[in-house]
């Protein structure tokens, strides 16, 4: 397990989205000041955390029946089982999975997403998804990169601003991967539930966490240049494959999986 170059301590005076959403899915690993977020945010930001769970779940199962073996989790968060490594390793017991988050707390449970089966490998580093060459540099020591890689983006880019080069960022990571590879993402839409999301923006900003929920056009973006696997780019509940169509309901978040292709 590899912790990176500095090891910030936790602070209990500031919200952090990991510990924001763990809350919002009914977790204990929070301190009040992110209760004080989640307390404020409409039934939907409930809804949306459950769905975004969901959607990763069905999605990692679904790539790991089709063989894929090797997972790079960015934006984990605190361990919710089923943790991703217990889903794909259930399907295939050797697949390889890194887990990259930057809150310390997140850390702090690294024991827990590193209970792998005995014949595959996890492996954590605390890391930010804005240093992507530094959790490639890692990510290289435990994956096969000759080797078709799923990376997870779930719930994460909606955090990360237009000044700070989301679609950079993603393009660096995706370039990084060989043909066959999947990126799997999720998002919170600003075009969904307009006024929904105008709330939580504001709430996460009264906490110093800045949002940048995106359009249906720029979600899309992240998976220019990639094969979108269908039903393409749906809602969260919307996307499934190999099984039963999730009961249908309302929700704020964008959802797809797509091939690198070569």
């Amino acid at each position: 397990m590899t912790a990176g170059t500095a090891k910030p301590q936790i602070d209990t005076s500031r919200p952090h989205p990991a510990r924001v959403y763990d809350w919002l899915l009914g977790g204990k690993d929070n301190y009040r000041v992110d209760q004080e977020v989640g307390e404020q945010l409409p039934a939907m930001a409930k809804d949306a955390a459950r769905q975004n769970r969901e959607f990763m779940r069905r999605a990692a199962a679904w790539l790991a029946d089709d063989g894929i073996d090797q997972f790079l989790d960015i934006g984990t968060g605190i361990p919710t089982q089923p943790n991703l490594h217990q889903i794909v390793q259930e399907v295939v017991p050797t697949a390889r999975v890194v887990y990259t988050d930057n809150d310390p707390i997140v850390l702090r449970h690294a024991e827990a997403l590193l209970i792998s089966r005995p014949e595959g490998v996890t492996d954590y580093i605390q890391a930010d998804v804005r240093e992507p060459e530094a959790i490639l540099d890692h990510a290289r020591g435990v994956l096969d990169f000759d080797r078709p890689i799923a990376l997870s983006l779930i719930a994460l880019m909606h955090f990360i601003s237009d000044d700070q080069d989301p679609y950079s960022i993603v393009r660096t990571l995706v370039d990084a991967l060989p043909a066959g590879s999947y990126l799997v993402l999720s998002h919170a839409a600003s075009d969904l539930y307009p006024e929904m999301a105008e709330r939580v923006t504001a709430e996460y900003a009264k906490g110093g966490i800045r949002l940048g929920f995106r359009a249906r056009a720029g979600v899309s973006r992240f998976f220019d240049g990639l094969d979108l696997v269908e039903p393409g780019l749906v809602t969260a509940p919307e996307w499934f494959k190999g099984t039963s169509a999730p009961e249908a309901e309302g929700s704020g978040i964008y959802a797809g999986v797509a091939r690198v292709g070569g």
